[in-house]
């Protein structure tokens, strides 16, 4: 009997067929309509919050919990939010190599559902902030958890669905690793 054979890794291409034609680009087609109602969902949240909270403006919703509106010219937790100006085109490329190598994923491995689950909810956060950063400068923030005084920093519905997208991309990968290991074994 003969060893099955390995998985490509994530980076390369499928085996002859596996990623060509029509199949593999409605596939990619699910995945980016995915990515576009995160993306949208995330629009609006921001332009109910936008709308109904003045900037710096707290409201309380429980006792660990404000709808604020603040904005971040910066990354994740303001990193660079202080720098002159540079970052606002800095971060709009990093989103834009983001993207394209989303895409390329999701085109040689659509069919991995978990997977292109995740790289799908990290692109529609990803462009959710992308449109923010391009259109205002600054990204639109407004969860406020807190506890005893100390403040995580204010993110928003982008910013959760490229978290959870990255859980799933990790657990993925653990999860392909225990699959190897069977199989080997």
């Amino acid at each position: 009997m003969s060893a099955p054979a390995s998985q490509p890794s994530r980076l390369q291409d499928e085996p002859r067929g596996g990623a060509g034609g029509r199949a593999s680009w409605l596939r990619v087609a699910a995945w980016l309509a995915i990515a576009l109602a995160v993306a949208v969902l995330d629009q609006l949240t921001k332009a109910a919050i936008r709308s109904s909270i003045a900037p710096g403006e707290v409201v309380p919703v429980t006792g660990f919990f404000n709808l604020v509106l603040v904005f971040n010219t910066g990354a994740a937790f303001s990193v660079l939010a202080g720098a002159s100006g540079w970052q606002r085109e800095f971060f709009i490329g990093i989103g834009a190599v983001a993207a394209a190598v989303i895409l390329y994923l999701l085109r040689r491995h659509g069919r991995d559902t978990l997977f292109c689950a995740g790289l799908a909810a990290i692109l529609g956060g990803a462009l959710g902030n992308l449109y923010d950063r391009v259109l205002l400068g600054k990204v639109v923030d407004f969860l406020d958890f807190h506890a005893r005084g100390w403040h995580w920093p204010a993110f928003n519905a982008a910013d959760s669905a490229i978290t959870v997208g990255a859980a799933l991309v990790i657990a993925d990968t653990l999860l392909a690793g225990r699959r190897k290991t069977r199989a080997s074994g």
